[in-house]
């Protein structure tokens, strides 16, 4: 089957560039729609949860919608969610902003803290490095720059490696100042710390490589 024949909910919660992913979405071949509404995000084929600005205002608007429900029973059906920049970042355990932590959906163990870095708000392209085998980077090599504008990262990753059947997420990480993790691909759960929206024709790859995952 096609890209073109994958329904996407871009959750509209009050946070994140909806119309740039809404645009980015459509141009890699997704029949997308902008909405709130708890039906229709828990019916599509995807689920996509942007976010900028503030931890504690994301979480406060996502619950406001039922998103953390959303979320969560999506992916306890195995049905496909991705999250960027700060919709990543709140499937996380715990945010840290100016000294008050608050509780995220807690998808993977891990703290949401202030980048370390000489400059700050980390804004702009840079590089990442993908895990081999990972299938959100299909078609990228090393050298490819992606757009980020975050000044909190997840600066450790904290979930433990599993010896059994049970396949570990795959992490990429990126370096400003410090490493941090820069996308995580964990069964029908894909974040990105960057904003493939943005990032042009590698953005678009990326985008493509999700639909193509359900």
């Amino acid at each position: 089957m096609g890209t073109k024949s994958r329904s996407v909910v871009v959750l509209d919660y009050g946070f994140g560039n909806i119309r740039s992913a809404e645009r980015a979405l459509a141009h890699a071949g997704a029949d997308v729609e902008i909405t709130s509404d708890y039906d229709k995000a828990m019916a599509a084929d995807g689920l996509l949860v942007p976010g900028v600005g503030a931890f504690a205002a994301c979480m406060a608007g996502l619950t406001a919608v039922r998103g953390d429900w959303i979320v969560g029973r999506r992916l306890a059906g195995g049905r496909p969610v991705m999250g960027i920049c700060v919709g990543m970042q709140i499937l996380f355990a715990r945010g840290i902003e100016h000294g008050v932590e608050t509780e995220g959906l807690d998808q993977w163990p891990g703290t949401v803290e202030p980048l370390r870095a000489p400059v700050v708000p980390h804004m702009g392209w840079n590089t990442v490095k993908a895990p081999e085998g990972s299938r959100l980077f299909a078609g990228t090599d090393e050298d490819t720059r992606f757009y980020f504008v975050h000044s909190y990262a997840v600066r450790r990753w904290e979930m433990e490696e599993r010896g059994d059947h049970i396949r570990s997420p795959r992490v990429t990480w990126s370096t400003h100042g410090e490493p941090f993790v820069a996308a995580v691909e964990n069964g029908p759960l894909w974040a990105t710390q960057f904003h493939p929206e943005k990032s042009g024709e590698a953005g678009a790859q990326l985008l493509r490589n999700w639909l193509d995952s359900f």
